[in-house]
């Protein structure tokens, strides 16, 4: 006799579906949180080993210059402690001279200003300029948008959307959906630094002298300086690097940089953090594109340590992409109020050619992936072809399509595909 229920159980059978498939739309959009989270704190993890990787090459430059001071200081000088102030930030740090140095500095004369270097792109104000923009903030409106280069627009016409890698991959993941590539950022030790020692140089009385012999006689010095920063505009982002190079290097004349500025009020710091920063950015973007552009595939490197490093390189590329395209609003606006070059954060600059080089990545791991799978007749086919397929989806969606040579690559990996399952039937 076929089962049959009554009226209250059917109702109860209902709710018990409606509460299931409550649960079940809940433990969906928790998932998605969840790697939402995931992927902003592998974001937040990749932008503190950078600014560590910063902070710890300005320390081995601080600690180098130590060493070399000591080597010319005289026997008396290690009646004194020599060690840099090492609490500042990265961009702020310089190291201390020994206080017998400090001593003879306090008996110097002004130092004579160097000029900044100039470019054609380098826009400076008169001084009657500078003193009306102290009283009135300017009220120049934002320049338009540079017109796209022509080398870059090259690049973005020859990438187009390909729909068969997309196709290829969501066939092999429905497959397969337990592997995944999974990155482990490397670990920087955090150093501990002694409070108590900087204090005591801090209040050595020849320390002190000298900072304020710094502030008495390197006056005229540093109004230059500042006068120099106020004025600073730029069209080309490389000039700022040349500015921020020049700048640094003659702050580093100060016995310490943020002790003697402080006592200048005038001092633009928040211009002058923003030079440092838009630099020291477009520096570390501009080196991981040309690290990207020149790689090379090294035939005598394992497969998997050849595949790993390509796509260490890629979780870099992406990471450095969408830290300054989180940022690149807010981060816009404050470089044009400073006159500071920011179109290289937008699609059609920087930001575009690193995307359009991860292509180089994708073709050398498609070539990579089709050559082994060609040599390789065991059962890890499947999972070699299901890597390749899905670094190829990864940088296709990253730069938003491929070009015409990166298809050719594609096209090969799609045909070994096709003999595979061929074979198998």
């Amino acid at each position: 006799m076929p089962l049959e229920y009554d009226e209250s159980e059917l109702c109860q059978i209902t709710r018990l579906k409606k509460e299931l498939e409550a649960a079940l739309g809940r433990n969906g959009s928790l998932e998605k949180e969840n790697q939402e989270l995931k992927q902003e704190v592998a974001r937040l993890k990749a932008q503190i080993s950078s600014l560590k990787a910063h902070d710890n090459e300005r320390k081995s430059m601080l600690w180098k210059k130590l060493h070399n001071s000591i080597d010319n200081s005289n026997a008396d000088a290690s009646d004194f402690l020599k060690v840099p102030e090492l609490g500042l930030e990265a961009e702020n740090v310089y190291p201390r001279p020994s206080f017998q140095e400090l001593a003879v500095r306090k008996e110097r004369q002004s130092k004579v200003p160097k000029p900044p270097p100039r470019s054609n792109s380098f826009i400076s104000p008169s001084p009657k300029e500078v003193s009306e923009n102290k009283v009135k903030a300017p009220s120049v409106p934002a320049p338009p948008p540079p017109p796209l280069p022509s080398k870059l627009l090259a690049c973005s016409r020859s990438v187009r959307r390909v729909p068969e890698v997309v196709e290829l991959y969501r066939s092999l993941t429905r497959k397969d959906t337990n592997m995944e590539n999974k990155t482990n950022a490397a670990a920087t030790p955090v150093l501990a630094f002694t409070r108590n020692m900087i204090g005591e140089i801090e209040n050595r009385s020849t320390y002190v002298s000298a900072i304020k012999s710094d502030v008495e006689k390197q006056k005229e010095f540093i109004n230059f300086l500042i006068s120099e920063v106020q004025s600073a505009a730029f069209k080309d982002i490389s000039d700022v690097e040349v500015f921020v190079k020049w700048l640094d290097q003659e702050l580093s004349s100060l016995v310490d940089e943020r002790a003697v500025l402080k006592h200048f009020p005038q001092w633009p710091e928040r211009k002058a953090d923003a030079l440092r920063e838009a630099a020291f950015s477009y520096r570390d973007l501009k080196n991981l594109e040309a690290e990207v552009s020149s790689f090379e595939v090294n035939p005598r490197e394992s497969f998997n340590s050849e595949l790993r490093r390509m796509q260490a390189l890629q979780d870099r590329l992406e990471q450095s992409v969408n830290n300054t395209e989180r940022i690149r609003e807010n981060t816009s606006k404050r470089y044009r109020d400073f006159q500071i070059p920011w179109e290289w954060m937008l699609d059609t600059g920087l930001i575009g050619q690193l995307k359009f080089s991860s292509l180089r990545l994708a073709r050398e791991y498609m070539k990579r992936t089709a050559k082994e799978l060609q040599s390789n007749e065991s059962s890890q086919g499947n999972t070699l072809l299901l890597l390749g397929v899905r670094f190829a989806y990864r940088v296709h969606q990253f730069a938003g399509g491929f070009d015409a040579e990166t298809v050719r690559a594609f096209e090969d990996l799609k045909k070994i595909s096709s003999s595979m399952a061929n074979h198998k039937q």
